[in-house]
């Protein structure tokens, strides 16, 4: 059949309106956007997407936010589907490690400023996001572990004195004891994770005894799990855990208390125990009736060592980007200003590493001081078994920090962990 050329223009047409039609539908006219994978969720999401609006509003660029609370197991499935997220917002860097050795990750450097990284942030920090000499970590969220929470009432009415030493707290303890009371809440269970409470004392003990750059020998396993100084650090821990006088329950109690409930006895009239090391997300565990600054109060755990200053061990959330776009290195770079985390501290439930985050934006007193211990650190280091392989860090640590506080052979169970390294 025979098309007129009236037709094959119309024909022509046509077609054209259709691929302007299909365009259109394909989301050409939709604006940029980038997307955003992490274990953030509920309350919280809500809070840190009130955080990139500004970035929206200023750029046009949408960022599409996936949270999961399977993050570990569903980020590889997609990386190693070829349909990574842009950027991923890793709660431990093992993981962060993994994919920048795999070749995986962009290098921070190579779109950002060191040096503008290391004023914002401090070289700590900056340092915990590197791996073989390129950085990829930009920290955003922290987790302050180095504190002791006491009553702050109670602590006047007896005349207790915070502890600035190692010494001075152990003095307060057997002062407390003295009195016929329990110094401190202690409890580790934690259904499969049971454990994790030990390895962090062992991990703040060790920090304020050694330094900073054996610590990272150590997670490196370049000093291997049963040198001396590591048993040290768990006997230290033991002096007060197994200590009969100074832990109710003793070390069943230590060991069968959720660490959760651990603290309860602190609220107490009159309390039942005096000092709890933990991080500051404790405090999401507290009585509802508890007020922050009120009926608890902290004080940084104390120095060891004089010559290491005032450590402070941390958690985090790092943000990594796998693909090197140009709506990525924007949002990396709003990340790394102070604006989003001024944001999401102003709306409580978050502590930032930033270093030019004015204290006047948390929202009470207490996290203002938790913020404030953090920049004031002398030196911070990350929670040594997120850096170690699963296999340790997850697995063999922690439970052998259960066996030793059950009662086997400390030089055994150090025997146990420094040989489930795996081979590299």
């Amino acid at each position: 059949m025979k098309i007129s050329k009236i037709t094959q223009k119309i024909i022509i047409f046509l077609s054209l309106i259709c691929l302007t039609v299909a365009c259109t539908i394909n989301g050409d006219d939709r604006p940029p956007e980038v997307r955003l994978m992490g274990v953030i969720i509920g309350e919280q999401q809500e809070r840190l997407q009130k955080a990139l609006e500004p970035f929206e509003q200023e750029t046009g660029i949408n960022v599409v936010y996936e949270g999961t609370d399977a993050f570990a197991t569903l980020l590889p499935i997609r990386v190693d589907g070829g349909n990574p997220p842009d950027i991923a917002m890793f709660p431990q860097p093992g993981l962060m490690r993994d994919f920048a050795r795999e070749g995986e990750l962009i290098p921070l450097q190579t779109f950002m400023s060191l040096d503008n990284l290391i004023e914002a942030y401090g070289e700590d920090w900056v340092s915990l996001g590197e791996v073989d000499g390129n950085v990829y970590g930009l920290w955003y969220r922290a987790s302050v572990k180095s504190l002791v929470w006491y009553p702050p009432a109670s602590f006047a009415e007896h005349g207790y004195s915070i502890p600035e030493t190692w010494d001075e707290m152990i003095a307060l303890s057997d002062q407390i004891v003295a009195e016929g009371k329990r110094p401190w809440c202690l409890g580790i269970e934690s259904g499969d994770a049971t454990g994790w409470v030990g390895t962090d004392w062992v991990e703040d003990i060790l920090l304020r005894s050694i330094g900073a750059e054996k610590y990272d020998q150590w997670v490196d396993n370049e000093i291997p799990f049963n040198d001396a100084r590591v048993k040290e650090a768990f006997e230290k821990f033991s002096e007060i855990a197994l200590h009969d006088e100074y832990v109710r329950g003793g070390r069943v109690g230590v060991l069968s208390t959720p660490f959760g409930d651990s603290v309860n006895p602190m609220f107490e009239d009159p309390p039942r125990c005096y000092l709890h090391r933990q991080a500051n997300f404790i405090a999401s565990f507290f009585p509802s009736d508890v007020t922050l600054g009120e009926d608890v109060a902290i004080f940084p755990l104390p120095p060891i060592n004089p010559e290491q200053g005032q450590p402070i061990l941390v958690a985090g959330d790092a943000f990594a980007m796998f693909n090197d776009t140009p709506e990525a290195r924007q949002l990396m770079e709003y990340l790394a200003s102070k604006v989003p985390h001024e944001v999401w501290a102003s709306l409580g439930g978050f502590i930032s590493p930033h270093q030019e985050v004015s204290l006047d934006v948390y929202p009470d007193e207490l996290t203002r001081q938790v913020a404030e211990i953090l920049q004031s650190a002398d030196v911070v280091r990350f929670d040594g078994s997120d850096m170690m392989p699963g296999a340790v860090g997850t697995g063999t640590f922690w439970t052998g920090m259960v066996d030793y506080l059950g009662g086997a052979d400390l030089e055994e169970v150090l025997d146990y962990i420094e040989n489930s390294f795996p081979e590299i």
